[in-house]
């Protein structure tokens, strides 16, 4: 039976090609879900407002690198009706979520049904993965900063998320070290930080090894008032 998986990426530039190995790993094992047939990739750009710009920097590394065929799945600015968002859904190997305002986008996720679809998605087996608000929305909280995103506030904040993962999570924890790790002490709190161009694999819900274009991540856990990291490897 095929492993239910997400690959959480903190951060990175796909435009760039600074998470290609990632890339490069999502890539072979939507090939491997895909069979003989030529691979499907869904791209939700929901968290940057349907930014066509994102979508097309997508394509670049996952068609035209990986011959991957390339989808996106839109309910922002074009509101794609729920028999059409399904079909794409149902011809998906991979789903890669883009980053952007993560509150924003579980929010629109349940207004649209995107969130029944895709969580159906993943526990069909097929392969979930995410770049910053990408990755965080899957675990029970996130470390974000949605409301500056969206001008209404001047803080990151922890805010409940999916919770299909279990814990707390951030992302570009490289940038967001200090600020991160002064509210885990504060609270006694335990956490996933995920540097930028590294990714966390879970597989059952299960984090199972990091993939690294460059960066690193770690369990975090407070013990004693102080904070003992541990390296995903």
């Amino acid at each position: 039976m095929r492993a239910r998986t997400i690959i959480a990426i903190g951060g990175g530039e796909i435009k760039n090609k600074t998470t290609l190995k990632i890339d490069e790993y999502i890539a072979s094992l939507a090939k491997e879900r895909a069979g003989a047939k030529r691979a499907n990739a869904l791209f939700i750009g929901t968290a940057s407002h349907d930014f066509m710009p994102y979508f097309n920097s997508f394509r670049k590394t996952y068609t035209s690198v990986f011959d991957i065929k390339a989808e996106v799945a839109m309910s922002v600015y074009l509101k794609t009706d729920r028999e059409r968002l399904a079909e794409k859904f149902s011809a998906a190997d991979m789903i890669y979520v883009g980053g952007g305002d993560t509150k924003f986008m579980i929010e629109s996720w349940r207004e649209s049904g995107i969130a029944d679809l895709v969580l159906d998605a993943y526990r069909r087996g097929v392969i979930i993965s995410g770049l910053s608000a990408g990755a965080i929305c899957w675990f029970e909280e996130m470390y974000t900063d949605s409301e500056i995103v969206a001008g209404d506030g001047s803080d990151y904040k922890i805010m409940p998320a999916l919770g299909v993962l279990k814990g707390l999570a951030s992302p570009h924890y490289n940038e967001r070290l200090e600020d991160f790790d002064a509210i885990l002490l504060s609270e006694n709190r335990s956490a996933i930080g995920i540097e930028n161009d590294c990714a966390v694999v879970y597989e059952n819900e299960v984090a199972a090894r990091a993939i690294s274009s460059g960066g690193k991540a770690y369990r975090i856990a407070c013990k004693d008032g102080k904070l003992i990291k541990t390296e995903i490897k």
